[in-house]
């Protein structure tokens, strides 16, 4: 008796103990049934809108089959909206969103089969500091996460509207995601785009391998092909691991008109530039992106190198170590890419780079030429060092060789100021005359070793500002050298000197010395000393260049030091511009002089020179 009542007991507390433990799955499977009939609508919204951490809104009707193999969810005119850490506002407007489940398994995350969105509209935005509104996560808070696994997904022409801050873009055009029709089991997955970037035409398309058959543990390969402003880029690569689009290898090219131009395709500023084309090998990692085996050709012109930038938040690092073996100045700026270069007057360049990128991060950048050519001018075994600190900036020590003389110059720029500080010091130890070659050819006028130093200081966005109100000294001398005879003669024009002009001789005269030392103050270098002593004439001058509008305005003196017959005294003017200067006689102040006795004596040399 006693036995048959434990026995009963026991079932008892087991029937109990059994209900217990089926009571959440009989819990859940009434839920389900009273989702599926349509109750609880409002607490599921509720609930996807707290896992996905923004508001959502289903003003039309919202179907359910979860007591399915595969449940399907299938909701109406739906409004999700921007996460917390983002401005407020509506990121995804679409009038239907139907989602279908794998059959769910204890322990493997959720993977949908198929999602489909309709009609659908997107404001994408980004800060500068990386917060955007498609992340899944506070990037502040957790690291990214991937992408869930989506075996199918069909999105046609939704229209997106992105901001993006951080990568300087923005774009309003139509995307399509979509897996190409075929027979095969298996279609390549495609997303294509067109619309405007930054203003510009572009069009776009990535296509991919099977959803089907991705993988979180196999590489997923991929196309890319852009075209924006007449520029095209195309890419070929993998992600790492499927699903993951913080992980990836490339290989790009890219053509274009100019390489500004990738300014529309990558939203990062570049130089102008004639057409170009450009390679490489791109490996992301993170927040870190590498660029190897980079070449870029434009003209003549060549680069090539690595780069790697990493960007954490507003702040953007970049280390880059560049070679060129040719570069030409004339490949590079407005003029070489047939565009509009502002004043075709002015030298100095008036183009003006945003510094307040500068002010986001670290820059270290070592850049190497075995020639640049800019002009009539060659500098050979070039080398810069280039050093930012979040608008700290220096660029020193830059080293070259120019007319067999060697070049040093260090320059310190403060970007944090709303106008940049910069501060100059550059000098030039024995450049060969010589070496010079005039712009109708022949032999340099003159020979001898000659030595350049400057300090200048000034404020300004672009190398013309900076000059317009630079302060300091600039000085150039030599100590000698030789003179084609008929231009140390001219300075004075007697019929001798004149004569010798015409008839091209090349006799040259000894230089003693010859120093031109100028002051700068607000833009204005005057000619503090300006004398150049030759053997037959000493020559002197007075002047200043006005850097605003690169304009000059010198007077050069010849005083002949033996006896001349029939001398024209009449002073030689430089006039015009830094860029197109202009050498002829200041006629109204001449007058001829039968005899002039030379009694010009030679110049202190020594108290002369720096």
């Amino acid at each position: 008796m006693n036995s048959s009542i434990r026995l009963r007991r026991g079932l008892i507390w087991s029937a109990c103990i059994a209900a217990l433990l089926a009571l959440p799955a009989v819990i859940a499977v009434l839920a389900a049934a009273a989702l599926d009939a349509g109750y609880l609508h409002e607490f599921l919204v509720k609930f996807i809108a707290a896992k996905l951490e923004r508001q959502v809104h289903v003003a039309g009707t919202l179907r359910l089959n979860l007591l399915s193999r595969n449940p399907r969810l299938i909701a109406e005119d739906v409004s999700i909206g921007s996460p917390p850490w983002t401005p407020a506002g509506v990121a995804v407007k679409a009038d239907k969103i139907s989602v279908e489940f794998a059959t769910p398994h204890l322990g493997r995350e959720l993977i949908v089969n198929e999602l489909t969105i309709e009609h659908a509209t997107l404001h994408l935005f980004r800060d500068i500091a990386g917060h955007a509104n498609w992340q899944a996560g506070n990037p502040d808070n957790s690291s990214p996460h991937s992408l869930p696994f989506i075996r199918s997904l069909s999105m046609r022409d939704a229209h997106v509207l992105l901001d993006d801050a951080q990568k300087h873009r923005q774009f309003d055009g139509t995307v399509s995601a979509y897996e190409a029709k075929g027979t095969a089991a298996e279609q390549p997955f495609r997303i294509q785009g067109k619309g405007k970037l930054n203003g510009r035409p572009v069009s776009f398309e990535a296509t991919g391998e099977s959803l089907r058959t991705a993988s979180r543990d196999k590489r997923y390969a991929f196309s890319f092909s852009e075209r924006s402003s007449g520029a095209h880029l195309a890419a070929n690569g993998f992600l790492r691991r499927g699903f993951d689009l913080r992980r990836y290898d490339a290989t790009f090219d890219v053509d274009g008109a100019d390489l500004k131009d990738m300014y529309y395709l990558t939203g990062t500023g570049l130089i102008d530039t004639g057409s170009f084309h450009l390679s490489g090998k791109l490996v992301r990692q993170g927040h870190s992106s590498s660029f190897s085996d980079l070449l870029v050709k434009s003209g003549q012109s060549d680069m090539r190198g690595s780069v790697t930038i990493e960007g954490i938040g507003a702040q953007i690092n970049v280390e880059a170590d560049l070679n060129s073996q040719y570069l030409r100045l004339a490949d590079l700026g407005a003029r070489a890419a047939g565009r509009d270069s502002g004043n075709a007057a002015l030298l100095m360049p008036d183009a003006k780079p945003d510094p307040s990128v500068l002010r986001r991060g670290r820059t270290a950048m070592k850049y190497s030429a075995r020639r640049v050519e800019a002009g009539r001018v060659a500098l050979n075994s070039v080398t810069i060092k280039f050093m930012n600190d979040r608008g700290e900036v220096e660029v020193a020590p830059i080293t070259a060789q120019v007319m067999d003389g060697r070049l040093n110059a260090d320059l310190k720029i403060d970007v944090r100021k709303e106008i940049p500080a910069v501060h100059l010091q550059a000098g030039i130890a024995q450049m060969q005359l010589s070496q010079y070659t005039p712009k109708k050819g022949g032999p340099s006028p003159m020979e001898g070793p000659l030595d350049v130093r400057a300090e200048l200081t000034g404020r300004g966005k672009s190398v013309h500002e900076f000059a317009e109100s630079v302060d300091g000294t600039v000085t150039a001398s030599m100590s000698a050298g030789m003179v084609r005879e008929s231009l140390a003669e001219l300075t004075g024009i007697d019929l001798r000197g004149l004569g010798l002009l015409l008839a091209k001789n090349k006799k040259e005269v000894p230089v003693r010395c010859g120093v031109a030392s100028f002051q700068a103050h607000d833009g204005t270098l005057s000619a503090k000393n300006l004398v150049l002593d030759t053997d037959p004439v000493l020559i002197a001058g007075q002047g200043f260049v006005r850097m605003d509008t690169e304009t000059l305005d010198l007077v050069l003196r010849g005083y002949p030091k033996s006896v001349r017959f029939l001398q024209v005294r009449a002073p030689i003017a430089i006039r015009g511009t830094l860029k197109a200067p202009s050498i002829g006689i200041q006629a109204h102040d001449s007058k001829l002089v039968l005899v002039d006795p030379g009694k010009a004596k030679d110049a202190d040399c020594g108290a002369l020179l720096p």
